[in-house]
């Protein structure tokens, strides 16, 4: 079926676009809103909230008791790109989102600068994530006294083993279609939140006195007095740039824009629904531990101790609490995967079916609906990652050029929504968020600015960073493979041009359902 602005299907005979690969089958709507809102949660929601607002005492040292402000700022920037993906959906519902929003508003190697970025950086992420999985069932088994399950889970040869059966079962997962999808991340999404509440209810139930006689009698020692360095605005720009990598991924939900249902409403609304719930999940939760554990204790021992949420809750809950709650971690990781599978396989299917990328990769399975090739290419870039984190020994450099590519890519859609009416204003009149100009422009004025800070701030650190080699910093590394990804895009769009398609014209329409 076609919408409007959507153009139809075109052909080379009459200067349009390739033929789809798909060998007659295409791809389906079927996610309902809450699938599609689950994609975009589960994609934001991990295992770093139990991690991230505690440890970012150490990354900013004076960061003391602003934390919490520091993660509403950081949200601010990720609410206004989403609504930003929200506009851009409501007129673009197609695979791929990001790709083709660029692609239609800013011409198609701004759009293949977004989305091959944003590929490239959460299919490390998803490897990254299959790795960090492991410790977790570690420590749970830990906390059940299974020590010899421990001990294993701790050697090299099952680690990266049990990563890559995790990653290869959520691929499965997605091959075999949207229903199987959905039937797995909707009942985990669930059980998440149900065991992430119980952080949420322990901070509030109990307070910092009930957290310092719980210390005395466990250690003999009392709450420390703090003296951290001045934060400053500087400082405090980097811990909400750090803290907004924690909203990256309601984006995914864009790229499932082919598979939606009713997808002009569902689309912005479920982008919208899963900024809010995290976003809201994310303050109380933050707010909950501190109202808890003391700002001056976390800060102290941070400094040379990894500490996490469950670790200091833990001197007030029973153990029994103490493994839900890491529990609750690790299903939060495991989430992401078949999220972020969805995610970066669209991308990879939207590039094909436009022709900058081999047309194999457009391939529909005939049964499952899904475009299997493309999941199957994602999948093995994350194992890649899974054996890089392994022999590096170091994940956050892939946490590092995640934020890079995902900072481009909002900028971009930001962008884009400023430039749509004007290259495309046939398409731009099927806007249904943020309809009237006027607040569309001081939204994504907004949203560039603020984004284009906490590139630069990020950047700059990354820089400056005292590291053992070049190829540990994500800048340059960032830049490498985009270089890459240009040259296959400047050989895929020669090829286009010599088959006689005319790439004006293809790149002002939507591709075809």
């Amino acid at each position: 079926m076609d919408v409007p602005g959507g153009g139809g299907s075109l052909t080379p005979a009459n200067g349009g676009a390739p033929a789809s690969a798909g060998e007659g089958a295409s791809l389906v709507r079927q996610l309902g809103l809450w699938g599609l809102a689950a994609t975009g949660i589960c994609s934001m929601l991990g295992a770093g909230i139990n991690v991230v607002p505690v440890m970012i005492q150490r990354n900013v040292p004076g960061i003391g008791e602003n934390v919490l402000p520091a993660f509403a700022f950081g949200a601010l920037p990720a609410v206004l790109a989403g609504l930003a993906y929200a506009v851009l959906a409501s007129a673009m519902p197609r695979a791929g989102g990001s790709y083709v929003f660029a692609s239609r508003a800013l011409g198609p190697y701004w759009g293949f600068v977004a989305s091959f970025s944003q590929w490239f950086g959460l299919s490390i992420v998803i490897g990254v994530v299959s790795y960090l999985i492991v410790p977790f069932l570690r420590d749970i088994a830990g906390a059940l006294e299974m020590d010899g399950v421990g001990a294993a889970l701790e050697t090299g040869v099952v680690r990266v083993g049990l990563s890559l059966a995790l990653l290869w079962a959520f691929v499965w997962v997605n091959l075999r279609g949207l229903k199987a999808y959905e039937r797995t991340v909707v009942p985990l999404m669930i059980v998440m939140f149900a065991l992430g509440a119980i952080v949420i209810v322990a901070g509030f139930s109990f307070n910092q006195n009930d957290f310092a006689a719980a210390l005395l009698a466990r250690e003999g020692a009392g709450v420390p007095v703090a003296t951290p360095p001045p934060l400053g605005p500087v400082g405090f720009l980097a811990a909400s740039g750090l803290l907004f990598a924690s909203f990256v991924g309601f984006d995914a939900i864009a790229q499932a824009g082919g598979e939606a249902r009713n997808p002009h409403r569902a689309l912005p609304l479920a982008i919208l629904l899963a900024v809010l719930i995290v976003g809201s999940y994310y303050l109380l939760f933050t707010a909950a531990v501190y109202h808890t554990v003391p700002w001056e204790f976390v800060w102290t021992r941070a400094q040379d101790q990894d500490l996490t949420a469950p670790g200091l809750l833990g001197y007030v809950l029973p153990a029994g609490w103490t493994v839900a709650i890491v529990a609750g971690a690790a299903i939060a990781l495991i989430n992401d995967l078949p999220a972020m599978l969805l995610s970066v396989s669209r991308l990879v299917f939207a590039w094909a079916e436009d022709g900058i990328f081999p047309s194999g990769l457009a391939r529909v399975h005939p049964t499952w609906r899904t475009p299997h090739t493309a999941i199957l290419l994602s999948g093995a870039l994350a194992s890649v990652a899974i054996i890089g984190s392994h022999f590096a020994g170091d994940f956050f450099l892939g946490i590092d050029l995640m934020v890079t590519s995902m900072l481009v890519n909002f900028i971009l859609m930001c962008i884009s929504v400023l430039a749509l009416p004007r290259r495309n204003p046939s398409i731009a009149a099927d806007f249904r968020v943020l309809s009237g100009p006027a607040i569309r422009t001081w939204v994504c004025l907004g949203g560039i600015v603020l984004l284009g800070s906490f590139l630069v701030t990020h950047t700059w650190k990354d820089l400056t960073a005292d590291v053992a080699a070049w190829y540990f910093r994500s800048t340059p590394l960032w830049i490498g493979v985009m270089t890459l990804g240009s040259l296959i895009y400047i050989r895929k769009m020669g090829k286009l041009r010599a088959s006689g398609v005319d790439v004006e014209r293809l790149f002002r329409e939507l591709p075809p359902e």
